[in-house]
């Protein structure tokens, strides 16, 4: 019983990790290109770069982690933060497709700040957390990660 019981929190710590990084990593990508360059070839390709770069970087990140933490249940960590920090990266590449760059980052923005409060709400009340402070926090967070990237996009757009 127990083994189970460690094994699905290695599975929970995967996917919300994978999850939010791949959500806010990004937007934060999207946006920060988006000011600078608003180019949608090469939103598309940072979106893939950080599907495939960053995805291996955080799960390889968690599993040194657990490594080191003792943690039996590596491999399941692992995968889970991989897969779901791939799968939500490259979900952020079908607004591109279909919609010219300008209206591409407001869907993307909506999508993720959608992704992150849903998720969030829901691990609130497993918790039994008042999810109104656990979404707004991270929604804050996330909104300050959209705000950074757009102004240091901003800057890079004037330099080059």
């Amino acid at each position: 019983m127990k083994k189970s019981v460690f094994k699905d929190k290695a599975v929970t710590k995967g996917f919300s990790f994978g999850l939010t990084s791949g959500v806010i990593t990004t937007l934060g990508m999207i946006v920060g290109l988006e000011s600078a360059v608003s180019s949608s070839v090469v939103i598309i390709a940072g979106i893939l770069s950080i599907a495939i770069a960053d995805a291996f970087s955080d799960a390889f990140g968690i599993h040194v982690s657990e490594e080191a933490g003792g943690d039996r249940h590596i491999w399941v960590s692992t995968k889970y933060t991989f897969l779901s920090k791939f799968v939500f990266a490259l979900l952020f590449i079908i607004p591109f497709v279909l919609l010219d760059v300008g209206n591409a980052v407001i869907v993307s923005i909506c999508f993720g700040l959608a992704v992150i409060a849903i998720y969030s709400y829901f691990m609130a009340r497993k918790q039994n957390k008042s999810p109104f402070k656990v979404v707004g926090e991270h929604l804050l967070i996330s909104i300050v990660v959209i705000i950074a990237t757009h102004f240091v996009g901003d800057l890079i757009g004037l330099i080059i």
